[in-house]
Protein backbone atom coordinates (compact mmCIF):
# COMPACT_ATOMS: atom_id res chain seq x y z
CA UNK A 1 0.00 0.00 0.00
CA UNK A 2 1.30 3.35 -1.04
CA UNK A 3 0.13 6.88 0.78
CA UNK A 4 2.99 9.27 0.28
CA UNK A 5 2.86 9.45 -3.34
CA UNK A 6 -0.53 10.56 -3.16
CA UNK A 7 -0.91 14.15 -3.76
CA UNK A 8 -4.27 16.62 -3.03
CA UNK A 9 -6.66 17.29 -5.83
CA UNK A 10 -9.31 15.85 -7.98
CA UNK A 11 -8.69 11.91 -7.16
CA UNK A 12 -11.82 12.12 -4.74
CA UNK A 13 -14.41 12.45 -7.25
CA UNK A 14 -13.48 9.13 -8.91
CA UNK A 15 -12.37 11.28 -12.37
CA UNK A 16 -8.94 11.91 -12.18
CA UNK A 17 -6.01 10.55 -10.08
CA UNK A 18 -3.00 12.76 -8.76
CA UNK A 19 -0.62 9.66 -7.91
CA UNK A 20 2.55 9.10 -9.14
CA UNK A 21 2.73 13.20 -8.80
CA UNK A 22 6.72 12.90 -9.02
CA UNK A 23 6.95 11.34 -12.15
CA UNK A 24 5.14 14.53 -13.05
CA UNK A 25 7.63 16.69 -11.71
CA UNK A 26 4.71 17.94 -9.25
CA UNK A 27 5.55 19.05 -5.82
CA UNK A 28 2.01 18.95 -4.23
CA UNK A 29 2.07 18.12 -0.25
CA UNK A 30 0.82 14.39 0.24
CA UNK A 31 -2.71 14.10 1.28
CA UNK A 32 -1.26 12.19 4.52
CA UNK A 33 1.89 10.57 5.17
CA UNK A 34 2.35 6.84 6.69
CA UNK A 35 2.95 7.83 10.12
CA UNK A 36 -0.58 9.06 10.00
CA UNK A 37 -2.25 5.90 9.54
CA UNK A 38 -3.58 4.05 12.08
CA UNK A 39 -4.92 0.50 10.76
CA UNK A 40 -7.97 -0.86 13.00
CA UNK A 41 -10.17 -4.30 12.89
CA UNK A 42 -13.20 -4.66 14.93
CA UNK A 43 -14.89 -7.91 15.83
CA UNK A 44 -18.77 -7.54 15.53
CA UNK A 45 -20.94 -9.22 13.02
CA UNK A 46 -21.42 -5.79 11.04
CA UNK A 47 -17.64 -4.95 10.23
CA UNK A 48 -16.30 -8.25 10.34
CA UNK A 49 -13.60 -9.06 7.67
CA UNK A 50 -13.37 -5.28 7.06
CA UNK A 51 -10.18 -2.98 7.44
CA UNK A 52 -10.40 0.19 8.18
CA UNK A 53 -6.99 2.47 7.57
CA UNK A 54 -7.55 5.84 9.75
CA UNK A 55 -5.66 8.58 8.25
CA UNK A 56 -5.18 12.54 9.09
CA UNK A 57 -5.63 14.04 5.76
CA UNK A 58 -4.20 17.16 4.72
CA UNK A 59 -7.26 18.65 2.33
CA UNK A 60 -10.54 17.46 2.73
CA UNK A 61 -12.40 19.93 0.00
CA UNK A 62 -11.65 18.51 -3.60
CA UNK A 63 -12.01 20.25 -6.72
CA UNK A 64 -13.56 18.37 -9.51
CA UNK A 65 -11.65 18.07 -12.61
CA UNK A 66 -12.76 20.44 -15.51
CA UNK A 67 -12.67 18.14 -17.81
CA UNK A 68 -15.43 16.13 -15.38
CA UNK A 69 -18.77 16.10 -16.38
CA UNK A 70 -19.92 16.83 -12.87
CA UNK A 71 -22.62 19.94 -12.84
CA UNK A 72 -20.38 20.60 -9.17
CA UNK A 73 -17.05 21.92 -8.71
CA UNK A 74 -16.16 20.63 -5.07
CA UNK A 75 -16.34 17.85 -3.13
CA UNK A 76 -15.75 16.09 0.16
CA UNK A 77 -15.54 12.61 0.63
CA UNK A 78 -14.46 11.86 4.32
CA UNK A 79 -14.31 7.99 3.16
CA UNK A 80 -12.39 5.50 0.59
CA UNK A 81 -13.55 2.67 -0.03
CA UNK A 82 -17.17 1.45 0.38
CA UNK A 83 -18.99 -1.39 2.44
CA UNK A 84 -21.87 -1.17 0.45
CA UNK A 85 -20.10 -3.37 -2.23
CA UNK A 86 -21.75 -2.52 -5.75
CA UNK A 87 -20.48 -4.66 -7.94
CA UNK A 88 -20.84 -1.73 -10.24
CA UNK A 89 -19.58 1.42 -8.56
CA UNK A 90 -16.91 2.94 -10.56
CA UNK A 91 -14.94 4.63 -7.88
CA UNK A 92 -13.60 1.22 -7.52
CA UNK A 93 -10.66 2.60 -9.84
CA UNK A 94 -9.55 4.97 -7.22
CA UNK A 95 -7.94 2.07 -4.94
CA UNK A 96 -6.02 1.34 -7.23
CA UNK A 97 -4.24 4.80 -6.52
CA UNK A 98 -3.15 3.64 -2.98
CA UNK A 99 -2.04 -0.05 -4.40
CA UNK A 100 -5.37 -1.49 -3.20
CA UNK A 101 -7.58 -4.11 -5.15
CA UNK A 102 -10.44 -2.65 -6.47
CA UNK A 103 -12.55 -5.64 -6.29
CA UNK A 104 -12.65 -7.27 -2.72
CA UNK A 105 -10.24 -4.94 -1.23
CA UNK A 106 -12.39 -1.76 -2.20
CA UNK A 107 -15.23 -3.36 -0.37
CA UNK A 108 -13.09 -4.50 2.64
CA UNK A 109 -10.46 -1.71 3.19
CA UNK A 110 -12.38 1.47 3.85
CA UNK A 111 -9.62 4.81 4.58
CA UNK A 112 -11.29 6.76 7.04
CA UNK A 113 -10.42 10.68 7.22
CA UNK A 114 -10.59 10.97 11.00
CA UNK A 115 -9.82 14.73 10.37
CA UNK A 116 -12.49 15.82 8.24
CA UNK A 117 -14.92 17.67 9.74
CA UNK A 118 -11.97 20.28 11.45
CA UNK A 119 -10.32 20.00 8.29
CA UNK A 120 -13.97 21.10 6.12
CA UNK A 121 -14.77 23.85 9.66
CA UNK A 122 -10.98 25.11 8.98
CA UNK A 123 -11.39 25.75 4.92
CA UNK A 124 -14.93 27.66 5.21
CA UNK A 125 -13.03 29.66 7.61
CA UNK A 126 -10.91 30.88 5.34
CA UNK A 127 -11.07 34.54 3.42
CA UNK A 128 -10.45 32.80 0.27
CA UNK A 129 -13.46 30.63 0.27
CA UNK A 130 -15.76 31.49 -1.57
CA UNK A 131 -19.07 29.76 -0.11
CA UNK A 132 -19.25 27.56 -3.11
CA UNK A 133 -21.57 24.60 -3.02
CA UNK A 134 -19.80 21.01 -2.17
CA UNK A 135 -21.18 17.61 -3.29
CA UNK A 136 -21.25 14.54 -1.29
CA UNK A 137 -21.59 11.25 -1.23
CA UNK A 138 -20.00 11.65 -5.00
CA UNK A 139 -17.08 9.21 -5.06
CA UNK A 140 -18.19 6.72 -2.40
CA UNK A 141 -21.06 6.84 0.17
CA UNK A 142 -20.82 9.00 2.74
CA UNK A 143 -23.56 7.17 5.32
CA UNK A 144 -22.33 4.30 4.39
CA UNK A 145 -22.16 1.42 7.24
CA UNK A 146 -18.26 3.08 8.34
CA UNK A 147 -19.96 6.17 9.64
CA UNK A 148 -22.25 4.28 11.80
CA UNK A 149 -18.99 4.04 13.80
CA UNK A 150 -17.17 7.19 12.94
CA UNK A 151 -19.49 9.44 12.95
CA UNK A 152 -18.11 12.42 10.78
CA UNK A 153 -21.01 13.38 9.05
CA UNK A 154 -22.59 15.18 12.20
CA UNK A 155 -19.34 17.56 12.29
CA UNK A 156 -19.50 18.09 8.33
CA UNK A 157 -22.87 18.98 8.15
CA UNK A 158 -22.29 21.56 11.88
CA UNK A 159 -19.61 23.33 9.72
CA UNK A 160 -21.41 23.71 6.71
CA UNK A 161 -24.41 25.11 8.34
CA UNK A 162 -22.16 27.33 10.60
CA UNK A 163 -21.07 29.00 7.22
CA UNK A 164 -24.17 28.68 5.58
CA UNK A 165 -22.39 27.00 2.98
CA UNK A 166 -24.76 25.20 0.34
CA UNK A 167 -24.32 21.43 -0.38
CA UNK A 168 -25.97 18.33 -1.49
CA UNK A 169 -25.63 14.58 -0.20
CA UNK A 170 -26.31 11.41 -3.03
CA UNK A 171 -26.60 8.34 -0.41
CA UNK A 172 -28.16 4.95 -0.56
CA UNK A 173 -27.87 5.37 3.08
CA UNK A 174 -30.56 5.24 5.93
CA UNK A 175 -27.93 6.55 8.04
CA UNK A 176 -28.56 9.99 6.68
CA UNK A 177 -31.96 9.85 8.99
CA UNK A 178 -29.84 10.30 12.07
CA UNK A 179 -28.26 13.50 10.54
CA UNK A 180 -32.12 14.36 10.17
CA UNK A 181 -31.84 17.63 12.48
CA UNK A 182 -28.59 19.20 11.17
CA UNK A 183 -30.45 18.87 7.68
CA UNK A 184 -33.02 20.61 8.46
CA UNK A 185 -31.41 23.60 10.00
CA UNK A 186 -29.03 23.52 7.17
CA UNK A 187 -31.56 24.44 4.91
CA UNK A 188 -33.21 27.24 7.06
CA UNK A 189 -30.05 28.77 6.14
CA UNK A 190 -28.45 27.50 3.28
CA UNK A 191 -29.07 25.75 0.03
CA UNK A 192 -29.37 21.72 0.99
CA UNK A 193 -30.04 19.09 -1.50
CA UNK A 194 -30.57 15.45 -1.01
CA UNK A 195 -30.76 12.45 -3.17
CA UNK A 196 -31.30 9.28 -2.27
CA UNK A 197 -30.02 6.46 -5.01
CA UNK A 198 -32.50 3.56 -6.50
CA UNK A 199 -31.90 2.13 -9.57
CA UNK A 200 -34.58 -0.87 -9.17
CA UNK A 201 -36.61 -2.27 -6.46
CA UNK A 202 -36.29 -5.99 -7.43
CA UNK A 203 -35.14 -7.61 -4.24
CA UNK A 204 -33.11 -10.47 -5.75
CA UNK A 205 -31.31 -8.42 -7.81
CA UNK A 206 -30.57 -6.11 -5.19
CA UNK A 207 -29.28 -8.74 -2.97
CA UNK A 208 -26.60 -9.86 -5.72
CA UNK A 209 -25.53 -6.44 -7.36
CA UNK A 210 -25.61 -4.18 -4.13
CA UNK A 211 -25.08 -6.57 -1.42
CA UNK A 212 -23.84 -4.32 1.61
CA UNK A 213 -26.86 -1.58 0.64
CA UNK A 214 -30.02 -1.17 2.49
CA UNK A 215 -33.11 -2.57 0.25
CA UNK A 216 -34.76 -0.59 -1.82
CA UNK A 217 -37.60 0.24 0.08
CA UNK A 218 -35.85 1.46 2.92
CA UNK A 219 -34.07 3.72 0.96
CA UNK A 220 -37.29 5.27 -0.48
CA UNK A 221 -38.44 5.23 3.69
CA UNK A 222 -35.66 7.72 3.95
CA UNK A 223 -37.31 10.00 0.89
CA UNK A 224 -40.27 9.41 2.47
CA UNK A 225 -39.33 11.10 5.87
CA UNK A 226 -37.04 13.61 4.61
CA UNK A 227 -40.37 15.20 2.51
CA UNK A 228 -42.30 14.53 5.66
CA UNK A 229 -39.95 17.26 7.41
CA UNK A 230 -39.67 19.60 4.69
CA UNK A 231 -36.98 18.31 2.71
CA UNK A 232 -37.70 17.52 -0.69
CA UNK A 233 -35.42 14.93 -1.86
CA UNK A 234 -35.16 13.82 -5.55
CA UNK A 235 -33.98 10.20 -6.25
CA UNK A 236 -30.98 8.97 -8.79
CA UNK A 237 -32.58 6.06 -10.26
CA UNK A 238 -29.36 4.26 -10.96
CA UNK A 239 -27.87 2.39 -12.16
CA UNK A 240 -30.32 1.35 -14.77
CA UNK A 241 -28.73 -2.21 -15.53
CA UNK A 242 -29.25 -3.42 -18.96
CA UNK A 243 -31.26 -6.68 -19.66
CA UNK A 244 -31.61 -7.53 -16.29
CA UNK A 245 -33.74 -3.55 -14.83
CA UNK A 246 -34.67 -1.95 -17.62
CA UNK A 247 -37.70 -3.85 -19.19
CA UNK A 248 -40.75 -1.40 -19.20
CA UNK A 249 -42.77 -4.06 -16.25
CA UNK A 250 -39.71 -3.30 -14.35
CA UNK A 251 -39.06 0.65 -15.04
CA UNK A 252 -42.80 1.10 -14.39
CA UNK A 253 -42.33 -1.01 -10.98
CA UNK A 254 -39.58 1.05 -9.52
CA UNK A 255 -40.61 4.29 -10.77
CA UNK A 256 -44.13 4.12 -9.09
CA UNK A 257 -42.41 3.03 -6.14
CA UNK A 258 -40.18 6.36 -6.18
CA UNK A 259 -43.59 8.36 -6.63
CA UNK A 260 -45.27 6.65 -3.40
CA UNK A 261 -42.31 7.75 -1.51
CA UNK A 262 -42.74 11.33 -2.11
CA UNK A 263 -39.72 12.06 -4.51
CA UNK A 264 -39.32 14.91 -5.85
CA UNK A 265 -38.01 14.26 -9.08
CA UNK A 266 -36.31 10.90 -10.97
CA UNK A 267 -33.09 11.14 -12.97
CA UNK A 268 -32.45 7.59 -14.84
CA UNK A 269 -28.74 6.92 -15.79
CA UNK A 270 -27.80 3.96 -17.22
CA UNK A 271 -25.35 1.69 -16.35
CA UNK A 272 -21.45 2.68 -17.36
CA UNK A 273 -18.63 0.50 -16.61
CA UNK A 274 -15.62 2.07 -16.00
CA UNK A 275 -11.97 0.32 -15.88
CA UNK A 276 -11.79 -1.27 -12.52
CA UNK A 277 -15.64 -1.23 -12.26
CA UNK A 278 -15.83 -3.08 -15.38
CA UNK A 279 -13.41 -6.00 -14.45
CA UNK A 280 -15.61 -7.03 -11.11
CA UNK A 281 -18.50 -6.04 -12.70
CA UNK A 282 -18.25 -8.69 -15.65
CA UNK A 283 -17.02 -11.26 -13.59
CA UNK A 284 -19.82 -11.38 -11.28
CA UNK A 285 -22.35 -10.98 -14.88
CA UNK A 286 -20.53 -14.49 -15.77
CA UNK A 287 -20.89 -16.10 -12.26
CA UNK A 288 -24.58 -14.66 -12.04
CA UNK A 289 -25.53 -14.53 -15.68
CA UNK A 290 -23.53 -16.23 -17.84
CA UNK A 291 -25.77 -15.64 -20.83
CA UNK A 292 -25.44 -12.07 -20.42
CA UNK A 293 -21.88 -11.71 -21.30
CA UNK A 294 -21.78 -11.48 -25.38
CA UNK A 295 -24.21 -8.89 -24.81
CA UNK A 296 -22.29 -6.88 -22.71
CA UNK A 297 -19.18 -6.95 -24.37
CA UNK A 298 -21.95 -5.55 -27.18
CA UNK A 299 -23.11 -3.46 -25.80
CA UNK A 300 -20.22 -1.56 -24.33
CA UNK A 301 -17.93 -2.24 -27.27
CA UNK A 302 -17.61 1.74 -27.41
CA UNK A 303 -16.28 2.08 -24.54
CA UNK A 304 -17.50 2.82 -20.91
CA UNK A 305 -21.14 4.54 -21.45
CA UNK A 306 -24.23 2.38 -23.12
CA UNK A 307 -24.69 3.65 -26.25
CA UNK A 308 -26.59 6.86 -26.70
CA UNK A 309 -29.49 5.15 -28.27
CA UNK A 310 -29.94 3.01 -25.61
CA UNK A 311 -29.44 6.36 -22.81
CA UNK A 312 -32.19 7.61 -24.60
CA UNK A 313 -34.39 5.05 -24.90
CA UNK A 314 -34.02 4.42 -21.07
CA UNK A 315 -34.66 7.97 -20.40
CA UNK A 316 -37.93 8.48 -22.39
CA UNK A 317 -38.99 5.55 -20.56
CA UNK A 318 -38.95 6.44 -17.22
CA UNK A 319 -39.42 10.26 -18.14
CA UNK A 320 -42.99 9.08 -19.64
CA UNK A 321 -43.74 6.91 -16.11
CA UNK A 322 -42.80 9.69 -14.19
CA UNK A 323 -45.32 11.94 -15.75
CA UNK A 324 -47.78 9.55 -15.86
CA UNK A 325 -47.44 9.36 -11.84
CA UNK A 326 -47.10 12.74 -11.21
CA UNK A 327 -43.57 13.98 -10.18
CA UNK A 328 -41.97 14.70 -13.97
CA UNK A 329 -37.95 14.54 -14.94
CA UNK A 330 -35.21 16.59 -12.77
CA UNK A 331 -34.79 20.12 -13.82
CA UNK A 332 -31.42 21.71 -12.54
CA UNK A 333 -32.65 21.93 -9.03
CA UNK A 334 -34.88 20.16 -8.60
CA UNK A 335 -33.60 17.58 -5.99
CA UNK A 336 -33.29 20.50 -3.64
CA UNK A 337 -35.67 22.25 -1.71
CA UNK A 338 -34.47 25.87 -1.42
CA UNK A 339 -35.65 27.95 1.32
CA UNK A 340 -35.00 31.92 2.07
CA UNK A 341 -33.58 32.25 5.09
CA UNK A 342 -34.76 35.02 7.56
CA UNK A 343 -32.22 37.94 8.12
CA UNK A 344 -30.14 37.24 11.08
CA UNK A 345 -27.57 38.90 12.71
CA UNK A 346 -26.27 35.64 13.88
CA UNK A 347 -26.34 33.74 10.68
CA UNK A 348 -22.55 33.88 9.15
CA UNK A 349 -23.00 34.36 5.47
CA UNK A 350 -20.39 33.32 3.05
CA UNK A 351 -17.51 36.06 1.81
CA UNK A 352 -19.79 36.47 -1.50
CA UNK A 353 -22.79 34.81 -3.01
CA UNK A 354 -22.80 31.01 -3.37
CA UNK A 355 -22.21 28.48 -6.21
CA UNK A 356 -25.54 26.80 -6.48
CA UNK A 357 -24.87 23.88 -8.96
CA UNK A 358 -27.42 20.73 -9.22
CA UNK A 359 -25.82 17.74 -7.64
CA UNK A 360 -27.52 15.44 -10.50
Amino acid sequence: MRWDNLTAGPDDTGNAATAGSAAHGRAEAALFGAEAVTTRTFDTPEFRGITFHEVRARSIVNRVPGASRMPFEWTVNPYRGCTHACVYCFARKSHSYLDLDTGLGFDSQIVVKVNAPELLRHRLASPRWQGEHIAMGTNVDCYQRAEGRYGLMPGILAALRDHANPFSVLTKGTLILRDLDLIVQAAEVTDVGISVSVGFTDTELWRTVEPGTPAPERRLDVVRTLGEHGIGCGVLMAPVIPFLSDHPDRLRATVRAIAAAGATSVTPLALHLRPGAREWFMAWLGRHHPHLVGRYERLYAGGAYAPKWYQRHITRQVHDLAREYGIGPTRAGAARRVRTPEPAATAPAPASGPVQLSLL
